[in-house]
This record gives structure tokens, C-alpha cells and sequence, in this order.
């Protein structure tokens, strides 16, 4: 059992992660556990299987795939520290701090730009201010409603 790199033309890894999947539904026992395409690793999809010569088989008439990368050794196997942050989801206020500038992307304030006030990482919400309100009154967003415009420059005293 490994975890192999199949490079693929970038911006096609859904695509082709879906193929994969798709192929492999009329076969039984085909030794893929698991098909991945994270979003960080660009021109990548991952696949745990049995053997690397079953990942070179299902990739064979799958259009995008390129190949299994091998690394230095010639093993195309890869090691579960090595993509394991891959696998743990990032609080969606990463990024986000106390006076920064926002734009809300969704929801009745879409559109508004902000100030946050104040970022709660364990419930993923963060407050902020509208400028175009009259009165500064405070809202509680979920993370993943904002994009952020401008960070503060906090100046060194």
C-alpha cells in the first residue's frame, strides 16, 4: 500500500481525479483506496493504491494524466508525512487579523467593506464594521463570508 503522484496538466487535477474514479467504477478489486486533489498542489492529483504499476495502468487513457512521478531512488512511493498536511483542513479565519479590510462575498452584506475588530479562531467567526454604515454597530460573520482587501500595517514603537 502506497500514496503516488500522478502529475496532470494544471488546472485539469479535478478533472482527472474524477476520470480516475470513474474509470475504476466497473472494475472490482483494482487496489486504488483513495483518489486526492488538493488545491495547493497544483498540476498534481494523489492516489493510495496497492501498487504503482495499477496507477500506471488506470492512468493509461485517462487525457491530462501525464505520469507517476518518481523520485530521486526511482520509487514513485511517497511517505504519509509528506502530505499529511494536505489532509487537515485550515480554520477558514487563517489569514485574517484585527484591522484588516474586508469585502463580504456572501450573504445580505455582500458586496460591503469592513473592518474586523475582532477574530474568534475557535468558532471561525470573525466581527467586524461596515464604513458605509451610519452607525458603527458590530457583525459577526463566519470566516469563509470575507475576502480579505488589506492587511494593517502595525507600526513597531
Amino acid at each position: 500500500m502506497g500514496i503516488y503522484a500522478v502529475k496532470t496538466t494544471v488546472n485539469q487535477e479535478r478533472a482527472v481525479a474524477d476520470l480516475i474514479a470513474n474509470s475504476l467504477k466497473s472494475v472490482r478489486d483494482h487496489g486504488v483506496k483513495a483518489i486526492l486533489a488538493p488545491e495547493e498542489m497544483r498540476g498534481y492529483v494523489l492516489i493510495e493504491a496497492d501498487d504503482p504499476n495499477i496507477v500506471e495502468q488506470v492512468i493509461q487513457n485517462i487525457p491530462h494524466a501525464r505520469g507517476v512521478v518518481r523520485g530521486r531512488r526511482g520509487s514513485a512511493e511517497m511517505k504519509f508525512d509528506e502530505i499529511a498536511h494536505f489532509l487537515t483542513p485550515k480554520p477558514s479565519v487563517e489569514g485574517i487579523e484585527e484591522g484588516s479590510i474586508v469585502e463580504i462575498i456572501s450573504g445580505p452584506f455582500k458586496g460591503e467593506r469592513a473592518r474586523v475588530k475582532k477574530v474568534d479562531t475557535v468558532k471561525e467567526e470573525i466581527i467586524i464594521e461596515l464604513f458605509d454604515a451610519v452607525v458603527p454597530i458590530p457583525i459577526t460573520v463566519r470566516g469563509e463570508s470575507v475576502r480579505v482587501l488589506s492587511r494593517e500595517e502595525r507600526k513597531e514603537e
